[in-house]
C-alpha cells in the first residue's frame, strides 16, 4: 500500500476548547478502507524549545519545578513555549499558528535560558526539531545545546513560574535520569542527542 493510501481523511472537526493555551478537538476520520472512526481527540498548543546547557566547568544547568500533569517536582533542562502568531482571524491557538520557524525557536531558547537561570552562551547548536507527540498533538519541540554558559544575570520568571537552578555533573544527571527524578521524556532525549554531538 502506498503512503498516500495510509492517510486518514478528516470528515468532521469540533473544537471542544480553543483559547490562547490550547485547541482541543474531537474529530471523526474516514480510514483508508472507507470505515469511519471517532471520536478521535487531538490538540494544538505552543511549540517549545529545550536547552541542554552546560557551564564553563561542564556542569549541566538544570531547573527544578512542579509539574501538575504528574503532581511532582521534577528536574529538567531550561525550556519554554514559543509564542504563537496571533492574527485578526485567529486570536487563539490553531493547528497552523503554533508551528514556529527555527529563528523563533532559537530566540525562545536563548530567552528561556537567560530568564530561567541567568546564564547566556555564545556556543549554540541546533540538535533536532521533532513533533512533541505525533499521535495526539501538532506542536513541535526544538532542541538545542548551549555550551560554556556564563552567569550574566538573574532569574526573570513568569508570574506562574517557581523554580530552582541546580548545577549537576554528568554522573549526578545520570543518577537523576535513571533514579526517576528527571521525568521529561523530551529532555532525556535531548541529553542523549547532546552527548552524541
Amino acid at each position: 500500500m502506498s503512503d498516500d493510501k495510509l492517510r486518514w481523511k478528516l470528515v468532521q472537526e469540533e473544537h471542544l476548547k480553543q483559547d490562547k493555551w490550547i485547541d482541543f478537538r474531537q474529530n471523526i476520520y474516514e480510514l483508508p478502507d472507507g470505515a469511519k472512526i471517532g471520536p478521535v481527540y487531538n490538540f494544538s498548543k505552543h511549540s517549545f524549545s529545550v536547552v541542554v546547557a552546560t557551564d564553563e566547568q561542564g556542569r549541566y544547568i538544570c531547573v527544578k519545578q512542579y509539574r501538575h500533569g504528574i503532581d511532582e517536582i521534577t528536574t529538567e533542562f531550561p525550556a519554554g513555549g514559543i509564542e504563537y502568531r496571533e492574527t485578526e482571524n485567529h486570536p487563539y491557538i490553531t493547528a497552523r499558528n503554533t508551528i514556529a520557524s527555527e529563528e523563533e525557536a532559537f530566540e525562545a531558547a536563548k530567552r528561556e535560558l537567560l530568564e530561567e537561570t541567568g546564564y547566556v552562551s555564545h556556543e549554540w547548536k541546533h540538535l533536532l526539531t521533532i513533533p512533541a507527540n505525533a499521535t495526539l498533538a501538532s506542536n513541535y519541540v526544538h532542541i538545542y545545546s548551549a555550551r560554556n554558559c556564563r552567569k550574566e544575570g538573574v532569574q526573570h520568571l513568569d508570574d506562574s513560574e517557581f523554580l530552582n537552578v541546580e548545577l549537576l555533573s554528568e554522573d549526578e544527571l545520570k543518577a537523576r535520569i535513571f533514579g526517576g527524578d528527571f521525568k521529561q521524556a523530551h529532555h532525556v532525549m535531548a541529553w542523549y542527542l547532546a552527548k552524541d554531538t
